[in-house]
């Protein structure tokens, strides 16, 4: 039986404009008269020539807005975040903000600082002093704006739902943003489920060193430009992608959570995912996972999995007995060598 692939409906109507603090995301400041070039020979997509944004505007498209990775030097994504380039004006150093998770975002910023050496870059993990929050709506007229200079706003690719396409924005302020959060106009179940459909991934801390890129799609996502020349890592995930050797991809995924109350922590990222044919080993792992907003009973996840498992049998969350995952179709090809 070859695994069923099916892509639900979501009503776009119910997808109304909002604003919510994103707890779980942190946010890292890397700025020095050298920052460009520390980035871009640390991180796997091009850093140099990222176009300027000065607050209170938003970075917008790829010239202005980077997924990036950072790797092992076996070529593991130990991190991933999202890139902005935001001066405090036209004659200041450069000031990178990387938007990433929480619960790794002082011990990447630690590691950053281990090769700065010489070089005039200063790296800050600033999660605790400022607040990020994520802005979302239907159409590109969801534009955010703030007469705050202390802040960052980028704009994440768009979702796609029902024929419409949603806009997100992250945005980070400083902790005495005079902006009150106390009733926010959004809904972060709303944010996270967007996040995990986009089928874009990120690292957290339970997936650390899990995937080498391409195993979760990251170059099919522009996370990664093979023609930037060396990062760490940059060997090993270049011999992945030019030698045909990839046998593990990013799925998007879902099951009926009907009868059977699942515990939060039993889909979380880092949760194994084991296959009918050989139920003794793992075939992949949850990336990330949301409750679906739209359809009572349903979460959606992000999946990591041997592409063999794909062809035949059933695939179950957490064991053998754990709920079947029914694959969904992906929003983007694969880009394939």
């Amino acid at each position: 039986m070859t695994i069923h692939q099916q892509k639900t409906p979501i009503p776009t109507g119910s997808i109304e404009a909002g604003l919510c603090p994103l707890p779980q995301w942190g946010l890292i400041l890397v700025e020095g008269p050298d920052a460009a070039t520390f980035l871009h020979n640390q991180l796997t997509n091009a850093v140099l020539g990222l176009e300027r944004t000065y607050p209170p505007q938003s970075a917008q498209d790829h010239s202005a807005v980077r997924l990036v990775g950072y790797c092992s030097p076996k070529g593991r994504l130990m991190s991933s975040s999202w890139l902005g380039l935001f001066p405090a004006n036209a004659s200041a150093d450069d000031r990178f903000a990387l938007f990433i998770s929480k619960d790794i975002a002082a011990t990447f910023a630690k590691r950053l600082s281990m090769f700065v050496l010489r070089s005039k870059v200063k790296v800050m993990d600033v999660s605790e002093q400022w607040v990020i929050t994520g802005q979302y709506g239907l159409g590109c007229q969801i534009t955010p704006t703030t007469n705050e200079p202390e802040s960052f706003t980028l704009r994440l690719p768009d979702v796609f739902i029902g024929g419409q396409s949603v806009s997100r924005f992250l945005q980070a302020k400083a902790n005495n943003s005079s902006e009150d959060l106390a009733n926010p106009s959004g809904d972060v179940e709303v944010w996270n489920y967007l996040e995990v459909i986009s089928a874009i991934p990120r690292i957290v801390l339970a997936t650390q060193e899990q995937f080498v890129p391409q195993m979760i799609n990251f170059e099919s996502v522009e996370g990664v430009d093979f023609k930037k020349g060396c990062y760490p890592g940059q060997e090993i995930v270049a011999r992945s992608q030019y030698r045909g050797v990839i046998k593990r991809r990013l799925q998007l995924a879902h099951f009926m959570n009907e009868g059977t109350e699942i515990k939060p922590a039993f889909c979380q990222p880092g949760t194994e995912v084991f296959h009918s044919n050989d139920p003794a080993q793992p075939a992949g792992m949850v990336v990330l996972s949301a409750l679906n907003p739209f359809i009572l009973n349903r979460i959606d996840l992000q999946v990591e999995c041997k592409l063999e498992a794909l062809e035949d049998g059933r695939l179950h969350l957490g064991s053998i007995e754990g709920p079947e995952l029914i694959i969904d179709l992906l929003p983007y090809p694969l880009i394939e060598i």
